[in-house]
């Protein structure tokens, strides 16, 4: 689990709300049921105008990542790759194929497939490279939900803060009302702002700095398997892959 993700909405939060205790405010204040339909609903609905059913459900479902981020272990794969070197040095290219079958990532089953089939380096690379970048944009274009959201929000709670001061005009001639279309005013506007730059915008971020790790271990895994396959000596293959994660 990601704890510092958890560390920072808290402590915004709690920044947040503690300011408005200190200011004599209440808290109660703060919860209006409208401002959050108007911000919350529209941003939603705005974001699911705007993306593909596919990419938003990937969206949503990465959120996760916040929390449990894609296990990113390059020693290990490190590893693993001057192990494959040395027997392929060794063995021939062939005996990797027996260890295609024991690994679960598919792609890194398929690069090593493609090794142990003789591919040549260029091409090798090429096939693998074409993957990636379909990878890598397909993922930031579901990272790029939250960050619309981010961009949505602080706009949707202007329009609730305006609904809001409509109702206040229109109920000029009665006092008892205007006090709540000046609170579902204010408040959409805090809900909107505060949501965009502290659970979307954030997010948006996160998952982006996630693919970046998650990209630069398959573009080391490339560059480790075309070393292989140029009959690089496995020690200096090791040492170049080093450099990707410092």
């Amino acid at each position: 689990m990601d704890k510092i993700s958890i560390v920072g909405l808290v402590l915004g939060l709690t920044a947040i709300l503690g300011g408005q205790i200190l200011e004599g405010g209440h808290l109660a204040s703060l919860f209006q049921p409208t401002a959050f339909l108007i911000v919350f609903g529209g941003t939603l609905g705005a974001v699911m105008l705007q993306s593909p059913l596919r990419v938003f459900l990937d969206g949503v479902k990465m959120a996760r990542w916040v929390l449990y981020p894609p296990p990113i272990e390059p020693q290990k794969l490190i590893k693993q790759i001057s192990n494959w070197g040395q027997m392929a040095r060794k063995e021939g290219l062939l005996s990797l194929e027996a260890q295609v079958r024991t690994l679960r990532d598919p792609f890194v089953a398929r690069g090593l497939q493609l090794l142990a089939d003789g591919a040549e380096p260029e091409r090798l690379r090429e096939v693998l490279d074409v993957e990636i970048t379909a990878l890598e944009s397909s993922l930031k274009a579901a990272a790029k939900v939250w960050e619309s959201a981010g961009g949505y929000s602080p706009t949707i709670g202007i329009l609730g803060a305006v609904m809001g001061l409509i109702h206040v005009m229109e109920n000029l001639s009665d006092p008892s009302k205007l006090g709540s279309g000046i609170a579902v005013a204010f408040v959409a506007t805090i809900y909107g702002v505060g949501a965009a730059n502290l659970i979307f915008l954030p997010i948006a971020k996160k998952l982006m700095a996630n693919i970046s790790q998650v990209i630069t271990l398959r573009e080391m895994l490339v560059d480790g398997l075309v070393g292989i396959a140029n009959g690089d000596n496995p020690r200096i293959v090791e040492s170049r892959l080093q450099g990707y994660f410092v």
